[in-house]
């Protein structure tokens, strides 16, 4: 490990606004804020820009970015720190244990930034936008409440399409090409680290808001079906 990353292990240990891996905060982020503002989450956050940035567009949120690597989340929770912006927390865990740190209900919102389209079929259950997350969503997520996906993935944005189809999930906002868009709402024109990599390559960028349904039916191996079916027509008919 480089030495950049071990001063930042190090640092982070004793930063405020860190959680690593807590055992008792579920139900207790209103005791850790010092007020009741809705709460939100930035999953696989990496170094938090949307969390540092959503949370000066709106003070009167909770903002917490969420992340398995902790040299990432140093960027934010220092920047946090340096700006003295007192509504950001950064919480270490894998995201496929969200449901241990939050109560039914707990969480208004959920962000989902350029996060790894995990392009290889045998990954596709690692895609934060695979029903077996979305139930896990489910479980802390308000009646109701948005889950935002950004990605430069046409890849993910259709694999996401598919679920909201076969789900039957409530669309808010779907945008294929966003800054194509003027006058956006200001929480959309926030830009990030892995956005300007380009990874994907599209030269274009994907919005996608939608909410749950209050029952999520448990059936990946028919979702999968029609996963290997899309993928199917796709290669056949060369649509991207």
């Amino acid at each position: 490990m480089g030495q950049k990353k071990l001063l930042r292990f190090a640092e982070i240990n004793s930063f405020q606004n860190v959680l690593q891996y807590p055992l008792d905060i579920k139900g207790k982020w209103k005791r850790f804020f010092k007020n009741n503002n809705p709460l939100v989450l930035e999953l696989a956050c990496g170094k938090a820009e949307y969390t540092v940035e959503l949370s000066k567009i709106y003070p009167d949120k909770n903002y917490i970015g969420v992340d398995i690597k902790g040299n990432r989340l140093w960027v934010g929770a220092k920047k946090s720190l340096d700006e003295k912006i007192t509504n950001t927390a950064f919480l270490r865990t894998q995201i496929d244990k969200i449901d241990n740190y939050f109560e039914p209900g707990e969480v208004h919102e959920i962000w989902i930034t350029f996060p790894d389209p995990q392009l290889r079929k045998s990954k596709a259950k690692k895609r934060l936008t695979h029903p077996k997350f979305l139930r896990l969503y489910k479980q802390i997520l308000k009646p109701e409440g948005y889950i935002h996906l950004k990605t430069d993935s046409p890849d993910l944005y259709h694999f996401t399409k598919l679920a909201i189809d076969h789900y039957g999930l409530a669309i808010i906002s779907d945008i294929k090409d966003l800054y194509k868009n003027k006058n956006l709402q200001p929480e959309l024109n926030i830009h990030t680290y892995y956005e300007s990599l380009d990874i994907a390559q599209s030269n274009c960028i994907f919005y996608l808001c939608f909410t749950l349904p209050e029952v999520l039916a448990d059936d990946d191996e028919i979702f999968s079906g029609l996963l290997k079916n899309e993928e199917l027509n796709i290669n056949e008919t060369g649509i991207n």
